[in-house]
């Protein structure tokens, strides 16, 4: 470590713990000027981020073997400090730019207080070299983890959104069905893979039945990503049923020369719960054998 970076070190660990209390006072109120508080985190919420952020730089500016650009990235408190800081504004809607800034603008607070405790502009310039090196990394890593919360929280929806739109539902005992509506590709098809046969498992199931009638288009992709699960239902021991083959559909499959010849397919849901109670025996007797054994 540098003689200017040791100085530059000495003077801001002291201006955090002089001025702890004064610096996040200045940071809550100079966040709520420049309007970058999101929902859910009020000003009891900002003084904790403050003493935590201060904590941990005073924990990471210790740290004699790790230089300042490197303070936010490599060591562990500063770093989760920052994780946690960006993942609530992540939740509270938040952009990436304000909670960048609400970094930086910890780093305002802290160079005031520096330029008003420390007369010597060299003592100030090597200060103000230090913060700036480890708050300006700061602010890039809470960008770069807020960026990152935010896929894993829309991705984590998304799935969700996919599990809700593809109920697995109990028809019969041990007859399940799957109404698929809308577009079907690769990643609602695993998620319909998934859920499909951890049902199957659950409910011991002897048919499946997928039901087509709500997908909006019927092609080579779509003809797959049934053959697959239709494939995986029977690796489990089940029966697969297809059901809202329409005659569009049907003209459509025709077309595309594919081959569906091996899977049991009827026109409605109806027809296809009918020959899935006849598979597992429990269709209901024909009304005319009732009447005979009557």
């Amino acid at each position: 470590m540098s003689a200017i970076e040791s100085a530059g070190r000495e003077r801001v660990v002291r201006a955090l713990r002089d001025h702890e209390a004064e610096i996040a006072e200045n940071w809550v109120r100079l966040q709520i000027d420049q309007g970058v508080l999101v929902a859910g985190i009020g000003e009891h919420e900002l003084r904790g981020e403050a003493e935590q952020l201060v904590s941990a730089l005073l924990a990471g500016l210790a740290t004699d073997e790790l230089p300042a650009a490197k303070l936010a990235t490599e060591h562990a408190e500063l770093r989760e400090t920052l994780a946690d800081l960006s993942l609530r504004r992540a939740r509270g809607g938040a952009t990436p730019t304000a909670t960048s800034l609400a970094v930086l603008a910890f780093k305002d607070v802290v160079l005031e207080i520096l330029q008003r405790s420390t007369r010597n502009a060299t003592e100030l310039f090597e200060a103000a070299v230090l913060l700036n090196r480890v708050l300006d990394a700061a602010g890039v890593l809470a960008f770069d983890q807020y960026v990152a919360t935010r896929e894993e929280i829309i991705s984590r929806q998304s799935r969700q959104l996919m599990e809700l739109s593809t109920p697995v539902v109990r028809l019969w005992r041990r007859v399940l069905a799957v109404p698929l509506i809308g577009t079907l590709d690769t990643s609602r098809t695993q998620v319909v893979m998934e859920s499909l046969l951890q049902a199957i498992r659950d409910d011991e199931a002897q048919v499946a039945i997928i039901d087509i009638t709500g997908v909006a288009a019927v092609d080579t992709s779509v003809a797959h990503h049934l053959m697959q699960t239709v494939a995986a239902v029977r690796l489990m021991g089940a029966d697969c049923v297809i059901s809202g083959i329409r005659p569009a559909t049907a003209q459509t499959i025709a077309q595309l020369g594919i081959d569906l010849s091996t899977i049991l397919t009827r026109a409605t849901l109806a027809d296809a719960l009918a020959a899935a109670l006849r598979i597992t025996g429990d269709a209901p007797a024909p009304a005319a054998a009732l009447g005979a054994a009557s």
